[in-house]
């Protein structure tokens, strides 16, 4: 198995339950992992045999410009739109970890991770 990796892509974005959370806004980062083929690139060479890091870049982006109360529905958005636009990725794994939750104590962030399969049968 193949696997990409997008590793602590920092977002400024606008999301939570808290009103004031959806006009201050505070940095994201995301951390995401793709399972799929790259070995007819690894041969070829050619971009167009696998799967462009740049164009999951872009829909992290769009997507995380999109307001939710919660940051599984970010997730969750982003990992079907992934899939939607490279039907090949046989798994997605992505963190979202908001840097500055409104919560007592210091801390580095707060995070959720969702996973999926899309092999047949799972």
């Amino acid at each position: 198995m193949s696997k990409i990796y997008l590793e602590d892509v920092k977002i400024y974005a606008y999301h939570g339950v808290l009103p004031e959370e959806n006009i201050i806004g505070t940095y994201y980062i995301l951390n995401l992992e793709l399972h799929t083929d790259l070995w007819e690139a690894a041969e070829s060479d050619n971009l167009n045999d696998t799967i462009s890091y740049a164009d999951i870049n872009d829909i992290i982006h769009t997507e995380m410009k999109i307001k939710s109360k919660l940051l599984e529905h970010v997730a969750g958005r982003i990992i079907s739109k992934i899939h939607d636009n490279f039907p090949q990725i046989d798994y997605i794994r992505l963190r979202v970890t908001k840097t500055a939750p409104p919560m007592q104590g210091e801390m580095r962030g707060a995070s959720i991770e969702l996973e999926k399969s899309f092999k047949p049968g799972n």
